[in-house]
């Protein structure tokens, strides 16, 4: 902002420019604390959400070793199950950051084979890593929508401080500049006129 003409319209100028910022930080501040405390509900939840999934892996693979005990390897049976295509990923906007949003359109709970050949401890299994699958999906929503907005916090953050520590710092001393520069100019041309009025007395 240097080398700007010490002008009352360039002063009315950064003052407006300093107004202009200074709602800008106001405005990124709030959007920085918004996003915190959304980030911090959802840490809680991504923990939440690992612990589920450990405990269900857990009961998952133990039902699938007493099924391999029982059965034998199950890898025929697992080849009935079908692929599940049905994940779709939409996006929806928090303070301007794209947060995605995880759903499947997949049918409601059945045993994709029959129950000769099978037992109880197979359907557990499968059960519960159809159960695993859905908290997989939870987690990889909410961890991803985690780093989307550690990221904008970051950049928000940045630019805050930008405005905060750069920009209206600039601001202000352009216009303690210019008004320093106006008030001299006033004292100066006030004695000046006061000189002029005192010699045009004495010429009379």
């Amino acid at each position: 902002m240097a080398n700007i003409l010490p002008t009352k319209s360039n002063l009315m100028a950064s003052k407006r420019s300093r107004e202009l910022a200074k709602t800008g930080f106001e405005l990124m501040d709030k959007k920085r604390n918004i996003l915190v405390r959304e980030i911090m509900s959802l840490i809680d939840k991504a923990a939440e959400l690992q612990s589920q999934i450990d405990s269900v892996f857990s009961e998952a693979y133990q039902a699938l070793s007493i099924a391999n005990i029982t059965l034998g390897k199950c890898n025929r049976i697992a080849e009935a199950v079908e692929p599940d295509k049905s994940v779709s990923i939409r996006y929806r906007s928090v303070m301007g950051v794209e947060i995605p949003s995880i759903s499947t359109a997949e049918p409601k709970l059945s045993l994709p084979y029959g129950f000769i050949g099978t037992n109880s401890a197979l359907d557990e299994a499968y059960i519960k890593f159809h159960r695993v699958k859905k908290l997989i999906l939870d987690l990889a929503e909410t961890e991803n929508t985690i780093y989307r907005l550690a990221y904008n916090i970051k950049k928000t953050q940045k630019r805050a401080n930008a405005l905060e520590n750069i920009v209206i710092p600039n601001f202000d001393n352009t216009i303690r500049s210019i008004s320093d520069t106006l008030e001299e100019k006033e004292r100066e041309e006030f004695v000046r006129l006061k000189v002029l009025k005192e010699k045009t007395r004495a010429d009379e």
